[in-house]
């Protein structure tokens, strides 16, 4: 039987760079959108200059046509791609679209099937659409910063931009599938107006649901899923690494105390907060009597929920990953295709592409 991409067929134009939006798009080019991405003369997506390759990361399998959309013949050019397209996705701030003759009204009266999204850090309404910012910024508002830290710490950066990839770029390809499907069934397009900053705040379940019933948010690193239950945190062994310990049900903090041969420490309360203390601190010196290796020997193929904590390359190594095979080779080195697996359906792959390097073919320049 043959598998075909899923989203075979359909066309994407993508007017935006660097982070959120491409990854929207990379998503769909690797569930078989044709995504042609449309970039500035000579400087094309700023990823392309960054320091680490983002722009691989984020843009293969696309089409890159370059379009000064200052032009008047530009913008044409872009319209009529808008023409023949499904969906529109760029990332500039509000009324920049209007100015180039670009916008959703205007698409939409020359091809009303037509999806439009806008993926921005604040939308299309409220009083900071005009604000700049970047996935800290979003995080910050949103108030998801506060929330990512240990409790008496301070808000913690990490490298995961939750804001940009998941607030933003996967709530946007979550809007733009449905939207698609719905214009498919209607024949009437719609706007997808994302904004990272909601994106962010809505992915803040736990905390909410803990709002909900204390009528205030808890202190940072105190709620019931950020390390306030010793059962269910992080903590560092011999070697100065760290595990996990997941062992939020009471049969797996059994068992792990059982193959830790310190099940007397059940007697102690396993509650948050302080009362919880003696508890943490039991863990804490427990785990310290072993290296991260050893506690993943012993406890990782039981029903512990505890398992080790990776660096990236570990992770990579890691017989699981190798297993799933969503890590590619790409030049000689890896990096991510879909993680995402189809039973009669399959992700397409690709490079990413030169500067322009489809121009001709798609507007036959």
């Amino acid at each position: 039987m043959s598998l075909n991409p899923l989203l075979k067929g359909i066309r994407i134009i993508d007017a935006s760079r660097l982070l959120p939006g491409p990854f929207c798009s990379f998503y769909l080019a690797q569930m078989g959108a044709e995504v042609i991405k449309v970039e500035e003369p000579g400087v094309g997506d700023y990823a392309r200059d960054m320091s680490i390759d983002l722009f691989t990361m984020v843009n293969r399998g696309k089409k890159s046509v370059v379009l000064d959309l200052r032009k008047p013949e530009d913008a044409e050019a872009f319209r009529q791609l808008a023409d023949s397209a499904d969906v529109v996705l760029e990332s500039f701030r509000p009324g920049v679209m209007k100015k180039l003759g670009c916008d959703y009204d205007t698409l939409r009266a020359r091809n009303p099937k037509l999806v439009y999204a806008a993926l921005t850090g604040y939308g299309q309404t409220g009083p900071y659409l005009n604000r700049p910012g970047h996935d800290m910024n979003y995080r910050g508002y949103a108030g998801e910063l506060d929330q990512n830290a240990v409790a008496g710490g301070p808000p913690i950066q990490g490298n995961v931009q939750y804001a940009d990839l998941a607030g933003g770029a996967l709530t946007c390809a979550v809007g733009i599938l449905g939207a698609v499907i719905g214009a498919k069934a209607s024949g009437q397009g719609t706007m997808v107006d994302v904004a990272m900053m909601d994106g962010t705040m809505a992915l803040q379940v736990a905390a909410m649901g803990s709002r909900r019933v204390l009528g205030a948010t808890p202190p940072r690193g105190t709620d019931f899923l950020a390390g306030s239950l010793p059962n269910y945190s992080i903590y560092e062994t011999r070697d100065g690494k760290h595990v996990a310990m997941g062992s939020l049900e009471p049969k797996f903090f059994k068992r792990t105390l059982e193959l830790a041969g310190a099940l007397d420490l059940l007697k102690l309360p396993m509650v948050p907060g302080p009362k919880g203390e003696p508890l943490r601190e039991a863990l804490r010196a427990l785990i310290k009597t072993r290296t991260r290796d050893e506690w993943e020997a012993l406890l990782a193929h039981e029903d512990t929920c505890v398992s080790g904590i990776y660096t990236l390359d570990e992770a990579l190594e890691n017989e699981q990953v190798k297993a799933r095979g969503f890590v590619e080779d790409v030049g000689g080195k890896p990096a991510f295709g879909l993680p995402i697996r189809f039973t009669h359906a399959q992700a397409t792959g690709g490079d990413s592409p030169k500067l322009g390097e489809h121009t001709a073919q798609v507007l036959g320049r």
